[in-house]
């Protein structure tokens, strides 16, 4: 049996069809098959499979484009030599597609610098590629959009934006300073996703303890931690910077240790003094009654006087 198609013909097919990438590579592929002899299944077989992984390649694109990424890195990327107070088994479960479906929670807190919205962005990238979404928002963002949502009468849309995605990251909490409805706006967020079993990723730089300082309500930032953590962990960081490293200092904002006295030969001070004023004086301090506001010095010091060098002008001993 033949089935004369034209190439438009068969094109057109695969068009209906969604075919994307099939339409681009049908022919390079027909020209291989032919050429290599392969079996009609392997070239069905692997039509098929390049359609698949460029459609998963499409969707992971399309998803980190609206995930709203800062930038993109992946678990490879992070250095966990020189971060050595984390280990990747650490990581392993929020890697796993479980902490999706079953709305695990994970907080970061460590000093800047120590790669936790590395970390936050790579477990959030691996969402994606598990096939879920996730959305990535700082925390002085979304404060600020609640409210604003609130006063324009859209709070419910704009919370579905934060409540929707499968994984939400929420970065720097703790960082700036926010309004007084702050705990109010994020409690709703945390809240909803809690109840709907959505996980959640967040990165700070203050201990939980804080967070009612920060959110201006003790209550409300414990309701929030409560729920956050009844399904989820938290990890600290507290290796060295990663952004001062080529600087070889752990802490650039720790105090400078107390410069010590050059010592010569073991000696316990400068082998040679430099000249100081009570050693070679050349004026006198006089001690000037009370009320009398004028210069403490004197004339220089005249041949004979009681404290004058040892040398004259010319290097001669007196």
């Amino acid at each position: 049996m033949t089935i004369d198609l034209s190439d438009v013909q068969l094109d057109a097919l695969l068009k209906r069809l969604h075919l994307a990438n099939a339409r681009r590579a049908w022919r390079d592929l027909v020209q291989r098959a032919e050429r290599d002899e392969w079996s009609y299944r392997d070239f069905l077989v692997l039509l098929v499979s390049e359609e698949i992984a460029h459609r998963q390649q499409t969707r992971i694109a399309r998803m980190v484009r609206r995930a709203r990424f800062p930038f993109l890195k992946t678990i490879d990327d992070f250095n966990f030599m020189y971060q050595s107070t984390i280990r990747l088994s650490l990581l392993g479960s929020a890697l796993s597609a479980d902490f999706v479906t079953e709305g695990r929670c994970l907080i970061l807190r460590g000093k800047p610098g120590r790669g936790k919205t590395h970390l936050a962005v790579a477990i959030a990238y691996r969402t994606i590629q598990n096939g879920f979404d996730a959305l990535f928002v700082t925390a002085a963002e979304l404060i600020d959009d609640l409210p604003a949502a609130f006063r324009s009468g859209r709070l419910a849309d704009a919370l579905a934006r934060y409540v929707h995605p499968a994984v939400l990251v929420i970065d720097e909490i703790g960082y700036l300073t926010y309004g007084t409805d702050a705990a109010n706006m994020l409690f709703h967020v945390v809240n909803d996703r809690h109840r709907k079993k959505r996980a959640m990723i967040f990165t700070t730089n203050k201990p939980l303890t804080a967070w009612g300082r920060v959110l201006h309500d003790e209550d409300l930032a414990h309701a929030i931690v409560d729920r956050i953590l009844e399904r989820g962990r938290m990890l600290t960081r507290d290796g060295p910077s990663m952004r001062t490293k080529h600087l070889g200092i752990e802490d650039a904002t720790a105090p400078e240790a107390p410069v010590s006295s050059a010592i010569i030969s073991g000696s316990d001070r400068p082998e040679f003094l430099e000249p100081t004023l009570s050693a070679f004086p050349k004026y006198r301090t006089i001690r000037r009654p009370v009320g009398d506001h004028s210069s403490a010095l004197t004339r220089p010091l005249q041949l004979g006087d009681p404290g004058q060098p040892p040398f004259s002008k010319r290097g001669i001993p007196r």
